[in-house]
């Protein structure tokens, strides 16, 4: 799954590459013997460091990752458990989630954007427009017009015929506009049930006189008792999983 995502930021670095003027001393494409075209040792390190670069920023924007890992971070907030689980625990969740969401996407760019150029049956500039189509159909169906609207004018991009025809310039902020969004509606909600366990708490201790006692300290275990007792990780998980079907 790792190297099918690192294929996609391949094609996105293979492109920039491809359009920049390269210097006549160093060959950077060759031929790789079976008809296709194949990169050179330099140009090959050179893409590899720039993948190593952009691999996180794009697996936390481009993916499911930002709005599951909004969604925990507000969870264990409003559990009172502030180092549990851990952000470790928290970011490899998320991100093993989104590989599980992001794998038909993946397969989709491999197959049409990256095998073809690997063969030799088209170039850089088709295999790339091939591939992110998948990656596009994606993102249009989280992205809000709202923020696409907000995107194109600040990009000062034409308004395009159909929405197949924005570019990834504007729909990747709008995606990630969109999830945060989304992240944040979600988190909201998940805090309600867990902040009237607070005022409950704090309204009892207050009126028997125990002002030195902090409230959390008493409503922090009958939180943790209420989520395990709902079974709250599957809840959440498979509504996060299910909002993205």
């Amino acid at each position: 799954m790792i190297k099918k995502l690192s294929i996609l930021l391949f094609l996105f670095a293979a492109c920039a590459a491809f359009g920049a003027p390269a210097d006549p001393a160093i060959p950077v494409f060759g031929a790789n013997g079976k008809g296709g075209v194949s990169l050179s040792s330099p140009m090959q390190v050179i893409i590899l460091l720039t993948l190593l670069t952009l691999l996180p920023a794009a697996i936390m924007s481009m993916t499911p990752f930002l709005r599951i890992v909004i969604v925990l971070h507000f969870l264990r907030q409003a559990l009172g458990t502030q180092t549990t689980p851990s952000n470790q625990v928290t970011i490899g969740l998320a991100m093993f989630l989104a590989f599980l969401i992001m794998q038909p996407v993946v397969a989709d760019i491999y197959h049409h954007g990256w095998e073809p150029v690997e063969n030799g049956q088209v170039t850089w500039q088709q295999g790339f427009e091939d591939g992110s189509k998948p990656l596009k159909a994606f993102l249009l169906r989280f992205a809000r017009e709202k923020d696409i609207k907000t995107c194109i004018e600040i990009a000062k991009s034409p308004p395009p015929r159909t929405p197949q025809d924005l570019d990834l310039k504007v729909l990747i902020p709008a995606y990630i506009l969109s999830e945060m969004k989304a992240g944040f509606q979600i988190g909201a909600v998940l805090f309600l049930p867990f902040l009237i366990i607070d005022l409950v708490v704090a309204s009892v201790t207050l009126s028997i006189g125990m002002i030195q006692l902090p409230p959390v300290m008493i409503s922090a275990p009958f939180k943790i008792l209420l989520f395990v007792l709902v079974d709250g990780w599957n809840l959440v998980v498979g509504s996060l999983m299910k909002s993205f079907y």
